[in-house]
C-alpha cells in the first residue's frame, strides 16, 4: 500500500492513542492501573464531544432571530448530549469492576491530583451556565483558582486554565435559551410589538387568577379529609403565594428592564408548557424537555459518579484533599436551569387555562405555491 494512502489508524491516530496510557511514566503500570486510566480518557474523549455538541446548539440559540427550522438542529444535538451522558452513566458499571483494593494498590501515586481538575468538566459547567456563586468550594480551595494556579507552573495546567477564561466569555448555554424564550409569542405578541408588556402581565394575571380557583378547590377537598384542616389550606395558600411571586418575578433584585426581562421569559415558558399542543409550540416543547433532560441526566451522572467513588473509596479523603464523597454529593444539588423546573410545579390543568388569544399566530403555515 501506498504510505500517503490513508488508513484506519492513520484517521484515527490510533498509535499515539494506544501509547497515550503509560500514566505517570514511573515504570509499568498493572492491569488495574490501565483499567482506571483508559476508563476516565474515555470519559474525558466524551466530555469532547459534549461540549462541541453543547456549543453548536448554543449557536443556534443565541442568534438574534432563531428560523423555526433551526430548532429541530438544536434538539438533535442536544439529544446526542443526553444519549452520551446515558453512556457516560452506564460506564460506571465498568468502573466498579476495580475493586478497593485494587485501586489502594495505586491510589497514593494520584495525589494530590483528583478529578476535581477535570478542566473539560470545569468547561462544561461554565458553558451551560453554573454561576460562579453557585460553585461549591473543597475546603476553603474554589476548584478554578486551583486550576489558575497550576497554570503558572504546569503547561497541562495553562492549557486548561486558558480553556476556562475562554469559556467564561462565551455565551452560555442558559443565556442562549433565555434570549430565544424571550422572543416567544405569548398571546400572539412579540417583544417589539407595542404593548407587549402588558400583554404578558394579563397573561400571567389571568393565569395566576384560573390556577387560584382550581388550587382552592383542590385545597378544600384535601382540608375536609385532614385532621389538620387550616395547615393544609396554609400550605397551598403559601404555594399561591409563591407562585406568583416567581411568574410576575417579584423574588428579582434588578432595574425594572431586567424584571420585566425575566417576567417575559418566565411567561414564555409558562406559556410553551401550558399550551404545548399547539402546532407552532411543538418543537419549542420539546426544546423545552431535551434542556430539561440534560440538566437530570447530569443530575443522575453526578449523583452515580458518587456512587461510584463511595463503593471504591468509602467516605475517605480525595486525592485532591476534599470531603470525597461528601463534597460530590453536594454538587447533585447544582441547578444551571432553575426555572424550567420550577414552572412545572405552577401548571394548572387544561380546563384552569386561559383561552389562547390570536390562535392563527400558533397555527401550521400554509405552504408558498401550494397549488
Amino acid at each position: 500500500m501506498n504510505e500517503s494512502t490513508p488508513t484506519y489508524w492513520d484517521y484515527l491516530a490510533l498509535p499515539e492513542l494506544l501509547n497515550a496510557q503509560s500514566g505517570l511514566g514511573d515504570g509499568d503500570i498493572g492491569p488495574d492501573e490501565l483499567h482506571f486510566i483508559i476508563v476516565h480518557q474515555a470519559y474525558e474523549l466524551w466530555f469532547k464531544l459534549v461540549l462541541s455538541q453543547v456549543r453548536l446548539a448554543r449557536d443556534h440559540l443565541a442568534l438574534p432571530e432563531v428560523p423555526e427550522e433551526a430548532v429541530p438542529s438544536v434538539v438533535h444535538h442536544l439529544n446526542r448530549v443526553n444519549e452520551i451522558m446515558r453512556l457516560l452513566v452506564d460506564q460506571m458499571k465498568v468502573m466498579e469492576t476495580l475493586t478497593p483494593l485494587d485501586f489502594l494498590d495505586f491510589r497514593d501515586k494520584l495525589v494530590p491530583s483528583s478529578g476535581f481538575q477535570s478542566f473539560q468538566m470545569r468547561e462544561l459547567e461554565i458553558l451551560l451556565g453554573l454561576e460562579e456563586s453557585q460553585r461549591l468550594h473543597y475546603g476553603k480551595v474554589n476548584p478554578l483558582t486551583h486550576i489558575k494556579k497550576l497554570a503558572a507552573t504546569s503547561p497541562g495546567g495553562a492549557m486548561a486554565w486558558g480553556r476556562i477564561e475562554a469559556a467564561r466569555e462565551e455565551v452560555s448555554l442558559r443565556e442562549a435559551v433565555h434570549r430565544w424564550l424571550y422572543r416567544t409569542p405569548i398571546q400572539g405578541s412579540t417583544p417589539e410589538i407595542a404593548g407587549d408588556e402588558q400583554v404578558v402581565t394579563q397573561f400571567l394575571q389571568d393565569y395566576l387568577d384560573r390556577g387560584a380557583e382550581s388550587r382552592n378547590i383542590q385545597a378544600d377537598r384535601l382540608a375536609s379529609l385532614s385532621e389538620d384542616p387550616e395547615a393544609v389550606r396554609a400550605r397551598f395558600a403559601a404555594m399561591g403565594e409563591s407562585t406568583r411571586a416567581f411568574m410576575m418575578a417579584e423574588d428579582v433584585k434588578a432595574e425594572p428592564s431586567q424584571i420585566a426581562r425575566i417576567r417575559r421569559i418566565r411567561a414564555a415558558l409558562l406559556f410553551v408548557e401550558s399550551y404545548r399542543e399547539l402546532p407552532l409550540l411543538a418543537w419549542p416543547r420539546l426544546l423545552v424537555d431535551t434542556v430539561v433532560e440534560l440538566e437530570e441526566q447530569i443530575v443522575i451522572w453526578r449523583h452515580r459518579h458518587a456512587r461510584m467513588v463511595e463503593r471504591l473509596i468509602g467516605r475517605r479523603v480525595g486525592t485532591g484533599g476534599s470531603a470525597g464523597v461528601a463534597y460530590l454529593d453536594k454538587t447533585t444539588a447544582y441547578r444551571v436551569f432553575p426555572e424550567l423546573w420550577a414552572v412545572r410545579s405552577m401548571l394548572s390543568p387544561r380546563r384552569a387555562r386561559p383561552d389562547v388569544r390570536n390562535p392563527e399566530v400558533y397555527a401550521f403555515r400554509e405552504t408558498i405555491g401550494k397549488p
